[in-house]
């Protein structure tokens, strides 16, 4: 009897492992490199689950480890993946072939986060095409023109937040994600919104845009953990059913809605906000928007604008305290292109600052927030490869851009670890292939509110450097080190700085 249960136990273990090897092995079967080391059930994301390494540190080392490769293989869980680092593959499942990958892979639970699964960057099909739809109108140049006056008078708010907390001949330390996170936090009240924000009080206040954007980010260990699963292995969080957006915030956001848009359809009188916009297109489209929508539209607006935009101006502020030189060119444009414009910051004037652009650019390519990003193959279809690889990818198939990778290879940079703005000026710029640069994506999904968010960041950077030095704080040490916590690149300890009155 014994005998017999070996042989069962052995016979047990043989065919587990003649699955796993078929699970595990479809990639080598196409002749595709696989990464190596894959686990039974996590396939190669345990260390992204132990909290070892970042996601964008694991498919760094796989893009470091294949540098002759332009297709990759992994397993996400149980599921196949490829890991692309050759531009024209990328051009094709962004671009080209856009039919076959239009869903992006991160997913979220429209039972457990309903506002959050109705963002534009998780949506699909007729719902995807209808949102975009209506933000691209509320994105407008016409639109965007409208929303600036509102971000000119937030500037104003900041203005005065620096005057009242920076004494003359006194430098103050400041964590510049927290001080940026202020300004974007206001913005999205102000414009997105229409109402007040609080965000530059300094006594804390739970109606504050500012703590509430806090408490939806966190960072910890735990949080992190979270995110990683609720991302990176959806078939878990199809048990533990983990929430993005905490049920007080996703309240808040359902009864401001409701009252604000109530109250906006009665108004005759016209508001510089994306909430006017919204009941404009309700007009020309002669159809009520569900509440639901709106409050999603209105999450969108705030989960977008607050944290990516605050994190970019962060980034961009450090830098410009390590490069003095560079921060006094772009106070020069500001100065020179303000004083053709009354000192008012505008559309029209923001668009003129071409050199604060180019250091906008250099500062996403060098610290990106989104390290990778992720399509799902939803139609079969051939991969072929500048190198001769090639592969069928199936519906189901995770693929994964290394962002991160790709815009600081040598391969397509001439010096990428230098912070230097010059590369994108007239001369240099065109040289530079697009989709080795993608802080915003490409393609029908590339971010609708793009020129938005560019709005804000120029407007903030600009009211800052009129009246403020930026100086080096030794806090933060250059390089930046990234942490492992979460899904959006953040700095360990912060990213300290000093300012001082000119």
């Amino acid at each position: 009897m014994s005998l017999l249960l070996l042989v069962l136990v052995l016979c047990g273990i043989l065919a587990l492992y003649i699955y796993w090897r078929r699970i595990y092995g479809y990639w080598n079967r196409q002749g595709i490199p696989e990464v190596p080391y894959s686990l039974p059930i996590v396939g190669h994301l345990l260390p992204l689950l132990l909290m070892q390494k970042n996601i964008s540190q694991l498919v760094g080392s796989w893009y470091e480890r294949y540098k002759n490769a332009s297709i990759i293989g992994y397993y996400d869980g149980m599921v196949p993946g490829l890991l692309i680092r050759d531009p024209e593959l990328i051009k094709t499942v962004l671009q080209t072939s856009f039919s076959s990958f239009h869903e992006n892979a991160m997913k979220v639970d429209k039972d457990v986060d309903p506002l959050v699964a109705k963002n534009p960057f998780f949506t699909k099909g007729e719902e995807w095409l209808v949102g975009r739809k209506r933000l691209t109108y509320a994105f407008s140049s016409m639109r965007l023109k409208i929303l600036s006056e509102t971000v000119r008078k937030v500037c104003k708010k900041f203005d005065d937040y620096l005057h009242r907390k920076i004494v003359e001949d006194q430098r103050v330390e400041f964590e510049a994600k927290d001080l940026f996170s202020r300004f974007t936090g206001e913005v999205v009240a102000n414009a997105g919104i229409g109402i007040e924000g609080f965000c530059f009080e300094d006594n804390y206040n739970p109606q504050s845009f500012h703590e509430m954007g806090k408490k939806i980010f966190r960072t910890t260990w735990f949080h992190g953990t979270l995110q990683s699963i609720m991302f990176f292995l959806p078939f878990l969080n199809n048990y533990l059913k983990i929430r993005l957006i905490p049920e007080d915030i996703d309240h808040f956001f359902r009864t401001v809605v409701k009252q604000v848009i109530e109250k906006r359809r009665e108004e005759t009188e016209k508001r510089n906000d994306f909430f006017q916009l919204m009941v404009d297109l309700e007009k020309s489209e002669s159809q009520k928007f569900d509440e639901e929508s709106l409050a999603a539209h209105a999450l969108s607006f705030f989960g977008d604008g607050y944290e990516t935009s605050s994190a970019t101006l962060s980034f961009i502020c450090f830098e410009l305290s390590v490069h003095c030189d560079i921060q006094e060119k772009v106070r020069k444009e500001v100065r020179d292109v303000l004083a053709k414009h009354q000192g008012e910051i505008t559309y029209d004037s923001l668009k003129e600052m071409t050199y604060l652009d180019q250091v906008i650019s250099e500062s996403q390519r060098l610290n990106t927030l989104l390290d990778i990003m992720g399509r799902l193959c939803t139609n079969r279809i051939e991969l072929k490869a500048n190198d001769g690889l090639t592969c069928q990818a199936e519906p189901g198939t995770k693929i994964i851009i290394p962002v991160r990778s790709l815009q600081r290879d040598p391969k397509y940079w001439t010096n990428p670890e230098a912070f230097d703005p010059d590369r994108w000026n007239e001369e240099r710029k065109g040289s530079i292939n697009k989709y080795c640069f993608l802080p915003f994506g490409e393609g029908p999904r590339i971010c609708v509110g793009l020129r938005m968010a560019l709005l804000q960041v120029k407007a903030a950077i600009a009211t800052l450097l009129m009246k403020y030095r930026i100086e080096r704080n030794p806090r933060t040490i250059y390089p930046v080190k990234i942490g492992v916590l979460g899904v959006l690149s953040t700095p360990i300890d912060g990213l300290w700085v000093y300012l001082k009155r000119l």
